[in-house]
């Protein structure tokens, strides 16, 4: 009986330090929102040529901040995730629109993020899905949990003002349609409205 009365403070007290250690991990939530400034990423070189020149940057690891863009849609993808694969159609639609339209192809663009993906990785990805914009890998996944550890896909929209790229979209999951989400970004940054 002693033994038992000993054995569920023990266990206590190793579950109070388990979970000090694991807490913060399990409810940590540095995922750039709405609002927020977006770190400006160190990332690897996109391999292909048209992808670089998509992003208009030349030589690598680039910081987010070289991107040319007005708007950029920041995608956390991974080859092995089922429902990045089921999105990719949605993904390409979104891109063929913003290049569609006269408006938005020079002020918007879009940038893939494999989390734990090699270059062979995300090659795979883009030539299985016939991806037309630029992906980059971040195979130790450090740009992953910088972002806080997001689910995937996971879309960010960023905005370029003075101060660094502002989230302007910040979601798990699917945008849903391509158009409306299109629409929607616009509105969010007055792209394609004149403003």
């Amino acid at each position: 009986m002693r033994m038992k009365l000993l054995t569920i403070p023990a266990t206590l007290l190793f579950l109070l330090c388990v979970s000090q250690y694991r807490l913060p991990a399990l409810f940590a939530d540095n995922t750039p929102a709405e609002g927020d400034i977006f770190p400006n990423l160190k990332l690897p070189l996109p391999e292909k040529t048209y992808e670089r020149e998509y992003l208009n940057v030349a030589k690598g690891p680039f910081l987010l901040s070289q991107v040319d863009s007005e708007v950029l849609i920041v995608q956390i993808f991974s080859m092995y995730c089922p429902h990045c694969q089921k999105e990719a159609p949605n993904v390409n639609a979104l891109y063929e629109a913003i290049t569609a339209r006269p408006e938005t192809k020079s002020h918007i663009k879009v940038l893939g993020i494999g989390a734990g993906n090699s270059s062979y990785e995300v090659d795979a990805f883009r030539d299985c899905f016939k991806v037309g914009f630029s992906l980059t890998t971040d195979e130790d996944m450090a740009v992953y949990k910088l972002l806080g550890r997001v689910g995937t896909p996971y879309f960010f929209v960023l905005w370029k003002k003075p101060g660094g790229w502002q989230v302007v979209y910040s979601k798990a999951g699917s945008f849903g349609d391509p158009k409306a989400f299109l629409d929607l970004i616009c509105a969010k940054t007055g792209i394609d409205q004149g403003k």
